[in-house]
């Protein structure tokens, strides 16, 4: 849980770091706080589109944040778990060892319960069915994790529709004015602007949540892989 603290209070301190540089300026100029400012510019940037992108953010670091935490409650010590898997078959035989893989939590201890489960059938209907619940297992630890990716992708293409909505409105009042005065097209491309800027935002918070979940599974598969070499392993030697 820690760790998700961290990631989670680097990712805040990102978050708004950007958001008050890019709104520096207008700070300086008028006394007002930040929320204040972070407030006008969201409805300046348009609730339809900006709504949007904020739905994005909430949607996605919801899902990262689940996933942070079942993945920390589904790290476990292999190491220990295998030592104690073949204290127990020393001992106690197949039982005590299913008893062991039951009071440890985990995708490991899941499949470790698994291949004993089957251990009576032989080694290799063992080991088949450990490859069988390893697969099960990696579909649980990537569950939603495409969601967030989709929230990477729209926020940015969002925020650019919002550009392209923004430079339309401006050559719309160009045209309506029949001026092409800084004045006529201000508002549409500050509106273009801030979409743009918000949907980055959020696509960069979201990028380092994924990308912390994708390392955090791929470390979790490849303990998995390797404890489930060792399980083989020591059910061959128990067979003996």
């Amino acid at each position: 849980m820690k760790k998700v603290v961290n990631v989670l209070s680097v990712t805040g301190f990102m978050f708004f770091g950007a958001i008050q540089s890019t709104f520096a300026q207008e700070a300086a100029a008028e006394s007002k706080t930040f929320h204040q400012i972070l407030k006008e510019n969201f409805i300046d940037g348009g609730p339809g589109f900006m709504g949007i992108v904020l739905v994005a953010l909430i949607l996605g670091l919801a899902i990262a944040i689940e996933r942070i935490i079942y993945l920390n409650l589904a790290t476990t010590n292999t190491k220990k778990l295998v030592a104690n898997v073949d204290d127990a078959l020393s001992s106690g035989g197949v039982e005590a060892a299913k008893e062991v893989c039951r009071n440890t939590k985990g995708p490991v201890a899941s499949i470790f319960y698994q291949g004993l489960d089957r251990v009576d059938e032989g080694v290799d209907a063992a080991e088949k069915a450990v490859v069988s619940y390893g697969g099960v297992q990696m579909g649980l630890l990537e569950k939603n994790v495409s969601w967030i990716s989709l929230f990477i992708a729209l926020a940015p293409m969002l925020g650019f529709m919002g550009t392209v909505i923004g430079m339309i409105g401006a050559f719309n009042d160009i045209a309506v004015a029949n001026d092409i005065s800084p004045a006529v097209v201000a508002g549409g491309i500050k509106v273009a602007l801030l979409t743009t800027v918000f949907g980055l935002i959020v696509a960069i918070i979201l990028q380092i949540f994924y990308n912390y979940i994708v390392s955090k599974i791929d470390g979790i598969v490849n303990n998995m892989e390797d404890a489930s070499i060792q399980l083989v392993d020591l059910l061959v030697k128990y067979k003996k």
